[in-house]
């Protein structure tokens, strides 16, 4: 490991930045000098701007992903090589894209579709308490507050939370600690078993289920909690809640959800519908006709 990666690392450990960050940030630098074939230290400003400017227009990566490599950069030059003139004055606007979700029966389909016993319990956890797969991945047997129905969850920047736990998941959680008694706290263990399972792991389990229940819709595993968003908000809850329950730091994060939620648009009546216009011509004949046929 080169002195600058060190210096990297520690200084984003020093700032308690979560391993995912830490990981993002080193890979996004990395691949800065890789496209150089230089040192980061040896790249100048307008480097950065053109290396950024590739993604954007050759490569057409999505918006969030070059935030954040802008952002992985920002903190590099001026917390690691200490250049405060390096101003990376670059707009970081935000995907406008609405969160993908599915409709129960899908995921019903999903999770049965699941080829181990521990992957059908991995997205019922996912979908049950509305969980990002980090957050799955760090659970522990004794995050399972089981006599209140909570949930204990660790998310982004280590903010911790409790969102709902279901009854009847808890009884699918302890059938799986009987089957499987993993040695060690976590509840999915890796192969490693003083680690967790990777997210990565978690993944592959998620889209070999859903290419075999044959569920066009939604992407990777994120797609579960956006869909236990958009049914509970269906089912009547809440936005608030539903903010707490997914650890949104922002309602306008949670408040996306207002747009796909299809049972609500269609339940609602146009205010075309109260100008009481005659009916279009020919409606009442249709219906003078539809009268003497009792199948119509």
């Amino acid at each position: 490991m080169t002195a600058l990666r060190q210096a990297l690392i520690r200084e984003l450990q020093l700032r308690r930045r979560s391993p995912n960050t830490i990981e993002s940030y080193v890979t996004a630098v990395r691949q800065l000098a890789d496209y150089y074939s230089r040192s980061p230290d040896q790249i100048k400003l307008e480097e950065v701007r053109d290396w950024i400017h590739h993604l954007l227009v050759g490569r057409k990566l999505a918006g969030t992903s070059v935030n954040l490599k802008i952002q992985a950069l920002r903190f590099f030059f001026r917390h690691v090589l200490h250049r405060k003139d390096f101003d990376l004055q670059l707009p970081t606007r935000r995907s406008r894209k609405l969160p993908h979700a599915i409709s129960r029966s899908d995921v019903k389909k999903i999770i049965e579709a699941a080829s181990l016993p521990r992957h059908k319990v991995m997205l019922m956890t996912v979908y049950a308490a509305g969980l990002r797969v980090q957050e799955l991945v760090d659970l522990t047997v004794h995050d399972i507050d089981a006599e209140r129905n909570l949930l204990r969850v660790c998310g982004k920047g280590n903010k911790e939370r409790y969102t709902i736990l279901s009854e009847a998941l808890v009884e699918h959680l302890r059938e799986h600690w009987r089957r499987e008694r993993p040695p060690t706290q976590w509840l999915f263990p890796g192969k490693d078993t003083s680690r967790p399972i990777s997210t990565n792991a978690v993944q592959q389990a998620w889209m070999s289920a859903k290419e075999t229940a044959g569920v066009a819709r939604g992407k990777g595993i994120h797609t579960l909690r956006h869909s236990f968003a958009t049914h509970l908000l269906e089912a009547g809850t809440d936005l608030v809640t539903i903010q707490r329950l997914l650890g949104h730091s922002c309602i306008s994060t949670t408040t996306r959800y207002l747009h796909i939620t299809e049972s609500r648009v269609g339940k609602l009546q146009s205010p075309f519908d109260l100008l009481c216009l005659p009916p279009a011509e020919g409606v009442a004949d249709r219906s003078d006709a539809d009268s003497e046929n009792p199948s119509k």
